[in-house]
This record gives structure tokens, C-alpha cells and sequence, in this order.
């Protein structure tokens, strides 16, 4: 079992869940959290390869500037605001991801 104080001072996890909701790329919020992305609206209803160059520039100085342990959080965000990743980034984010689920068990 998880020392679950010790995860909750690191990464704000609590460690009760099998799965941590901070990480889960599932909805359970219905108001979107920014990460001083609000720029990113303008791209709402937009394709994930639908974008140019500089278009998914943007997208990345905010995905490079984030802690690994705020993307999950903030592609949920992403998703609540109908705001869709470009396809350039998307396994990059989604590696994040799966690599601190893997340092974390």
C-alpha cells in the first residue's frame, strides 16, 4: 500500500484511487481549469489536423512551458473547452502521461 500523505504532499494525489483522478484523462469537472492558456479559445471546434505551423507553435509554448504533472490536467481542460490537441503534440502529451503513471506504481 501507498503512503498516501507523502503522494498528496508531492503531487496533490491523494493515493486512495487505483487509477489517480489528478491523471485521468476523464471528465469529472464541469469548468475547465487554465494553465495561462487562454489564447488557446480562439482554436474551439477546431480539428486536431486542421492546424498550421504557427497555430500549433502556440499550442506547444504552452505544452512545453507545463510541469509533467499539470498535462493531464490540462488536456482535460482542453477537451471541457471543445478545444482539440494538434495531432503534432498529441502522442507527446499523451507520453507524459504514461510515463508518471509508470514513475508513480
Amino acid at each position: 500500500m501507498r503512503n498516501s500523505s507523502s503522494r498528496k504532499n508531492v503531487d496533490g494525489c491523494c493515493g486512495a484511487h487505483e487509477v489517480c483522478e489528478k491523471e485521468s484523462l476523464l471528465n469529472t469537472k464541469l469548468e475547465p481549469e487554465y494553465y495561462d492558456d487562454e489564447e488557446l479559445d480562439v482554436f474551439v471546434g477546431r480539428l486536431s489536423d486542421s492546424y498550421e505551423e504557427e497555430e500549433i507553435a502556440v499550442f506547444a509554448n504552452v505544452f512545453y512551458s507545463l510541469k509533467e504533472y499539470d498535462v493531464a490536467g490540462w488536456l482535460k481542460s482542453l477537451q471541457l473547452r471543445n478545444v482539440e490537441l494538434p495531432d503534432s503534440l498529441r502522442d507527446e502529451a499523451l507520453l507524459v502521461i504514461q510515463e508518471r503513471r509508470y514513475k508513480n506504481k
